[in-house]
């Protein structure tokens, strides 16, 4: 990297937190782009009365456990939408 920085995420630490705190309105998807995931987690979230919530907590952790470089790979490059 310039500078002889470390390589950090932009996205990585907000989504991870969003997915935990705010885990059934599902605002992790839509801040990392993914709208149809986003709206297929509030339509889960409402159908199963909150339930599905913790597969945002779920990805939340799994977001704060990955490098940097992992996660830009994965969900920024990559566009994985789940898990």
């Amino acid at each position: 990297m310039e500078n002889n920085q470390p390589y950090r995420s932009e996205k990585k630490l907000v989504a991870g937190i969003l997915a935990i705190l705010l885990n059934g309105l599902a605002i992790h998807k839509f801040y990392l782009g993914y709208t149809k995931e986003g709206i297929i987690q509030l339509i889960l979230t409402v159908v199963t009365c909150g339930l599905a919530g913790f597969i945002c907590i779920i990805e939340g952790i799994i977001y704060l456990t990955k490098s940097d470089e992992e996660f830009d790979r994965t969900y920024v490059e990559g566009h994985k939408g789940w898990f």
